[in-house]
């Protein structure tokens, strides 16, 4: 089966990681969250024709932004068009997170790990994300209003220490297909010891058996080690993409 092109993939994942607040602008999407990840509070193309005006649209969404008193965010994937990056360019937004989108067909997966599935707003998972990924009580906050909005059939993966310590923890959310993975951490204490895989592959499972026929994940160029585990559950690099900042912020 081949896999489908950025569009695909990106509108999969507009469903599956929702902005709380969104406004659609032609083929441009502006999404806020309170803040909660920069990818559900940025703008973004999805249609690499819809490119006239950009400076005017640009400056729009920079307003926006700034009445939700968010940093203005531009995730320039390839469905940007070129005047887009072009006036980007003139207007001095530096580029940072450059990250890559990977993806495989999903096959049947095995695991033991069936009790460790939880609903996204079960306080199991909610807590094991905050205790591993070291959030404060209110970007907990803002993760569970993010969560809340959240239509598209999702479940929340934790894997357990032998003590009953989370070591582990995903979401993982299907929409149209596609079984999108985001908040992936691992306890620094528990690194290289098999419990990350083991998540994916719990995870995996799940989206299986909830129709999912192709899996997809978002990862930052520099992290090899993450990239590593994905290449070894069968995901392979399938584009690009970077965030682009204001000079101003």
């Amino acid at each position: 089966m081949a896999l489908p092109g950025a569009e695909v993939f990106e509108r999969a994942g507009l469903k599956a990681w929702p902005g709380i607040e969104v406004e659609w602008d032609g083929g441009w999407v502006r999404r806020a969250a309170g803040g909660y990840t920069q990818r559900a509070n940025s703008v973004q193309s999805l249609n690499p024709a819809d490119q006239d005006d950009a400076e005017a649209r640009i400056a729009k969404s920079v307003a926006w932004f700034r009445a939700r008193d968010l940093r203005p965010i531009f995730r320039v994937t390839p469905l940007a068009g070129p005047r887009v990056v072009i006036a980007l360019d003139a207007a001095g937004w530096q580029s940072v997170d450059h990250s890559q989108m990977w993806a495989m067909e999903l096959g049947a997966v095995e695991t033991d790990l069936s009790d460790s599935i939880y609903d996204l707003l079960d306080p199991a998972f909610v807590q094991a994300q905050q205790k591993l990924q070291g959030y404060t009580e209110e970007r907990t906050a803002r993760m569970r209003a993010l969560l809340e909005v959240v239509e598209s059939p999702g479940k929340g993966i934790v894997v357990y220490s032998e003590e009953g310590e989370p070591v582990a923890s995903a979401l993982m959310v299907v929409a149209d297909g596609i079984v999108i993975t985001g908040n992936v951490v691992t306890g620094a204490a528990h690194r290289r010891m098999g419990y990350g895989a083991a998540m994916m592959r719990c995870g995996l499972a799940w989206a299986r058996s909830a129709g999912a026929t192709i899996a997809a994940l978002n990862v930052a160029s520099d992290n090899g080690a993450a990239q590593a585990l994905y290449r070894g559950l069968g995901y392979s690099r399938q584009y690009d993409y970077i965030y682009r900042l204001p000079e101003t912020g």
